[in-house]
């Protein structure tokens, strides 16, 4: 029965991962999409006020953080602590 346990949670993760994977890509799609788009409306309504420098840092800075963990390169939280913690309670449960 662990078995079955083990490849359940592993299906589970996966399916996660993959669900992260495309949020990230489709971040990525948006980004290159609405960005160019609003370039041109600046340009075209106040050429001489370059506005759409702050949607694109920090859009582009949270879809790299988005990349990042979703990569598996945790800059700002580890997801170590989400694994302990996980572990912590299906332990809990276990013995219940």
């Amino acid at each position: 029965m662990k078995a079955d346990f083990s490849e359940e949670q592993k299906y589970i993760r996966a399916k996660k991962k993959v669900e992260e994977i495309k949020g990230f890509y489709w971040n990525l799609l948006s980004y290159c999409l609405v960005i160019p788009f609003l370039i041109f409306i600046n340009l075209k309504t106040s050429p001489g006020y370059h506005w759409f420098w702050f949607p694109m840092l920090g859009w582009g800075i949270g879809i790299i953080i988005h990349g990042f963990n979703t990569f598996g390169v945790n800059i700002i939280l580890g997801r170590a602590w989400e694994e302990r913690k996980i572990k912590e309670l299906m332990d809990k449960e276990k013995f219940k």
